[in-house]
């Protein structure tokens, strides 16, 4: 009768090893996704920059606050 439950015991802990297991694969799926996005941005940023011809953007916004005062 005790081998039935420890058997039981057993398989739930395995269970809750593996469920564990799968719960750490679906977060680095997510990280590893949000830090794709995240290259992908910076290098459109990296695009955009190099392609810049205008005023630097520091200049521009300090341009547009000296407008406003």
């Amino acid at each position: 009768m005790s081998k039935t439950f420890e058997d039981r015991l057993s398989n739930l802990i395995h269970e809750i090893k593996e469920l564990k297991k799968q719960i750490i694969l679906d977060k680095l799926v997510k990280v590893n996704a949000a830090q794709a996005k995240l290259n992908r941005w910076k290098m459109l940023a990296g695009k955009i920059s190099s392609k810049w011809n205008g005023t630097p953007v520091v200049e521009e916004i300090a341009q547009q606050r000296e407008k406003t005062q």
